[in-house]
Order: structure tokens, then sequence, then C-alpha cells
């Protein structure tokens, strides 16, 4: 079985993230997706509530291969990996990634030992370029890197939180932000 991986920050999931999951659900077996703390970012929002939001996105989905899986959630990616490893021990494995995140990816905590065990997919954010050096550097750390042929919304997590559009969010996620009093 292929299996993407697609762990998030979701601080708060858009529709972007909604988007990214039904292509993912379309060209994999099976998806699992999570939030969790990026330990490059200082201020979250407290990471259950987070949780929270991407099962209410999850939910509205009603796709049967996507699936919400809190508790692959860890800090380190590497983590993540090996605990769906161990759940489905005979699967194949593609770590799913924005291009926002080349330029840190190689400072990941034990990022050749994670690159072992996935392949990974880069999804190009809009507006963002990729590096050419980030890119090869990838290449020589990991065994299949590839770049999606996929262009999603112009919506971002940032984005909602510097300017609140709620029309980035679905309603129920916008009616949870409002009723836990979030990003005001």
């Amino acid at each position: 079985m292929r299996i993407a991986l697609f762990g998030t920050s979701a601080d708060p999931p858009t529709t972007a993230h909604g988007d990214i999951l039904q292509w993912l659900s379309d060209r994999y077996d099976r998806v699992l997706v999570w939030a969790a703390d990026n330990p490059f970012k200082v201020q979250q929002t407290p990471l259950p509530l987070r949780q929270t939001m991407l099962g209410l996105l999850v939910q509205h989905l009603n796709c049967p291969n996507i699936e919400h899986r809190a508790e692959l959630s860890h800090r380190y990616t590497l983590h993540s990996v090996e605990a769906a490893r161990a759940q489905w021990p005979q699967d194949s494995f593609t770590l799913v990634v924005g291009s926002d995140v080349l330029p840190k990816l190689r400072h990941w905590y034990r990022v050749e030992d994670l690159l072992r065990q996935v392949s990974l997919l880069v999804l190009q954010r809009p507006g963002v370029v990729i590096d050419r050096e980030d890119w090869q550097a990838l290449q020589t750390l990991c065994h299949h890197l590839e770049l999606a042929n996929y262009r999603g919304p112009q919506v971002s997590s940032t984005t909602y939180r510097q300017e609140g559009d709620p029309q980035q969010l679905l309603p129920a996620i916008a009616q949870y932000i409002q009723q836990q009093g979030l990003y005001s």
C-alpha cells in the first residue's frame, strides 16, 4: 500500500490544506495527516486546538482514505514516520512537504535517517521559489525526491492569522476559532 504522510502546523488548517488532502487522496491508497508543533516556530496555537481543527477539516472532506492521525504527532518528523512504519511495516511511505520548508529541511532532526525511510514529495507553494542549492542538497540526501505537479490555492495559515479572512477556512473551523477566541 502507498501511504502519504502529511504532518502540518495547521495553525489554522485552511481550505488549501483541504485541497492538498483531496489531491493526495486521488494519488495514494491512504493519506495520514496530523498537526504537530514545529520546532522552527516560536508562537503556535496550542496543539490540541489545532488537532481539533484539523479533525474538523478531515471530517468535512469525508474521504475514506484520508485519516486524521493525531497519535503520529511529534515535533520531530522522524518520530512520526517511525510510528507510522511500526503500524504499517509492509507499506511504502511518501512524506509530503511544502516548498517553503526546503531551506530548513536539511537542518531537521536526524534528516538523513528520516529521508532513508521515505520518498519525499514537494508541493510548490504559491509565491515560493525553490532554491536550486536546496533542491540539489536534498537530491543527495533523499533516495526518491519528486516535485509534485500540483498548484494549490493562494491561501495560507499565515495570511489568515494576519488578515483574518474567513473565506480561507471551512465554516466549521471559522466557528470553532470564534468559539475559542483564537487569532484575535
